[in-house]
């Protein structure tokens, strides 16, 4: 049987379209299957949406969302687990896809997501990216992921430490047990945190995850706003406002930087001189991209730190490719980090001496 474990809190507005979903997706299978919907401390009619579409409620109060993914799963009957966030929509490629693979002896995966409804266009850039990322990387989000119920219960669950990528040490723990997939097949979930999220507090988040990584992901004041808002009336209103457009150009700015950056290594400094136009955007562009490099120091160590637990070899060289490529790029990031800051120690002495 299949449990499809759906954590919500305040979901009255989208969890009749999740289920709907993945009733339809589940016949699809023609498989047994029961819906668990865990109501974190709801204040709205979440549980009576819930029970509406033949769903059990599991009553929490945890206000974490790796502790209220787990009581599902413990909660759960089934021996396939299907995790789906209470604003994603599934469909029954996606369902189909992962039970075959499990069927071939995987320990679990997940789906790679993209974003319905209006949404700021760098995050549409980001979504679109984030499908061929996830599969390179070997990694997914957590609106859609599943597993066995076996290995759900060796790994012990989503680590409750963490307030947020609670998803990605759940993937390192099932990468510990054996074969981790991640699908082709999008699902759908919504954008409506970043419909009223600043652009500028995403550059924010990883400024911070730099600086201090262990607590960017274990305290829930540092995303406090982004994931764990109560108020959801104003999901579907994007802000109009001249300053969310502002900031929302910025990032635009900033992703079209990131996902365009590496193409400068393919021109040749002779078409950009340095003191020409070309060549002082190529030097800025090239001075932000070092520092934003620096996040995959945090990457690597926590990679390398679940290299050697792998028990299936297939795993194994994917994280230890994982694990060079990380430390590479966070190693020319810091050399040229370091280049930066000294050429602009250099020009303040040369300033400061007239």
């Amino acid at each position: 049987m299949i449990s499809f474990i759906v954590p919500a809190h305040n979901e009255q507005s989208c969890l009749g379209r999740t289920l709907q979903a993945i009733h339809d997706s589940a016949r699809a299978v023609q498989s047994p299957y029961e819906i668990i919907v865990v109501d974190d401390a709801s204040t709205d009619g979440t549980a009576e949406v819930a029970r509406q579409h033949n769903a059990t409620v599991v009553p929490v109060n945890h206000r974490q969302i790796a502790a209220t993914r787990n009581s599902g799963g413990r909660a759960a009957r089934g021996d396939r687990l299907f995790f789906v966030d209470a604003d994603t929509t599934i469909n029954p490629l996606a369902v189909a896809s992962a039970l075959k693979y499990m069927d071939k002896g995987a320990v679990g995966g997940g789906g790679p997501a993209l974003f319905d409804g209006i949404v700021p266009l760098y995050i549409r850039l980001l979504a679109y990216a984030g499908v061929i990322g996830a599969k390179l990387a070997g990694f997914t989000g957590g609106a859609f992921m599943f597993c066995t119920r076996a290995v759900f219960q060796a790994t012990g669950g989503f680590d409750e430490r963490f307030y947020w990528a609670e998803e990605g040490t759940f993937a390192l723990r099932l990468k510990q047990e054996g074969w981790f997939v991640v699908l082709w097949r999008p699902v759908l979930t919504s954008a409506r945190r970043f419909r009223t999220l600043s652009g500028l507090k995403l550059p924010a988040l990883f400024g911070r995850m730099v600086c201090s990584p262990f607590k960017a992901f274990t305290r829930r004041a540092t995303v406090e706003k982004i994931w764990y808002d109560s108020n959801r009336e104003n999901d579907d209103k994007i802000s109009t406002s001249m300053a969310a457009k502002v900031s929302n150009g910025v990032a635009l700015l900033i992703v079209v930087v990131l996902l365009t950056g590496p193409l400068w290594n393919f021109i040749p400094w002779s078409l950009t001189p340095r003191g020409s136009p070309l060549g002082w955007m190529r030097l800025a562009i090239g001075t932000f991209l070092c520092h934003v490099g620096l996040i995959f120091w945090p990457v690597a160590i926590l990679v390398f730190v679940h290299l050697f637990r792998r028990r299936y070899w297939f795993e194994w060289i994917k994280m230890a490719a994982l694990t060079a490529f990380c430390s590479w790029q966070a190693w020319d990031s810091t050399r040229n980090v370091i280049w930066c800051w000294t050429r602009f120690g250099h020009w303040l002495a040369h300033f400061h001496h007239g």
